[in-house]
């Protein structure tokens, strides 16, 4: 399901960030924003950290609509990039919060270097500006370094920099640790949550997993795959299809929204209702947010 609904089909749009990573929103306005939108369950899933949660919540009771809990972690397979999302999580497991604050300092000391590799070539970027820029608790990640580049007038927007300088091929791209995907996947089921990989084959972000790769996470827990994403053509989501009925997974859409971050709109592609109900069925570690919660 790749559009939004009707009055009769709830709009569900599970994946989305605030400024507590990388979106341009408060949590807050986040919510605000998606109900102006039409969008009757959002999902919140901020980079490796929970903290906007508690503001979402209180906002979606105030306007009516109802959050799914979430976050996208950082993961990698065999030194490959992977996104997870991980619904309906206990932000109190001690693992798991363990887990999100160790990616956290190794992002931080990503964009250290990120930064240093690009100022001592003349680029006007500094580490301290973009923190305090990003505000207290935010996690840091590499579209704060491109938006230091858009505010100096450098690029024109995000999509511009990651293309060029913070592309995967570039010399400026500095790898950073994070857990195995099937690491964080019993971590996330151990959490009482529900892991889906976000965007599994959006080829224009750099390699992407094999079916193969795939069939292994569902092995080891794996629940689901976002199928319908706005960086997914008629192959990727028909890829991605095939393996979620074979393998009895979730079909998730999403837009993947950041603000003014990203071009993506709000339920620009979105999940049907019979899919969010079972993804709910599998979570137990936190209750929704807002109107149904």
């Amino acid at each position: 399901m790749s559009t939004t609904g009707s009055a009769a089909s709830p709009v569900i749009d599970l994946h989305a960030h605030s400024a507590h990573s990388d979106g341009t929103q408060s949590a807050a306005d986040l919510v605000l924003a998606a109900s102006c939108a039409g969008v009757d369950v959002l999902g919140l899933t901020d980079h490796d950290v929970v903290d906007g949660w508690d503001a979402a919540a209180a906002q979606a009771a105030r306007v009516g609509i109802t959050v799914v809990p979430g976050v996208e972690l950082s993961t990698q397979v065999a030194g490959m990039s992977v996104h997870l999302l991980a619904y309906l999580v206990d932000p109190w497991d001690r693992t798991l919060g363990a887990m999100m604050g160790t990616i956290r300092a190794h992002r931080t000391a990503r964009l250290r270097r990120t930064v240093e590799l690009l100022a001592a070539d003349g680029y006007p970027v500094d580490y301290d500006e973009i923190v305090a820029w990003a505000g207290a608790g935010t996690t840091l990640g590499r579209p704060h370094v491109a938006d230091a580049l858009v505010r100096a007038g450098s690029f024109p927007d995000r999509d511009a920099v990651f293309e060029t300088l913070l592309h995967s091929s570039s010399p400026y791209y500095v790898r950073h640790w994070a857990p195995s995907t099937s690491e964080a996947i019993g971590t996330v089921r151990s959490a009482g949550g529900v892991p889906v990989l976000a965007h599994p084959f959006a080829h224009r972000r750099g390699r992407v997993l094999t079916e193969a790769d795939i069939d292994d996470l569902v092995d080891v827990g794996l629940c689901g795959l976002e199928v319908h994403h706005p960086d997914h053509d008629a192959e990727a989501v028909a890829t991605a299809g095939s393996i979620s009925a074979r393998r009895g997974l979730v079909q998730t859409g999403a837009s993947d929204y950041h603000g003014t971050g990203k071009s993506n709109r709000l339920a620009q592609c979105t999940t049907a209702p019979e899919t969010l109900e079972r993804l709910l069925g599998m979570g137990s570690g936190s209750p929704l947010l807002g109107s149904r919660g």
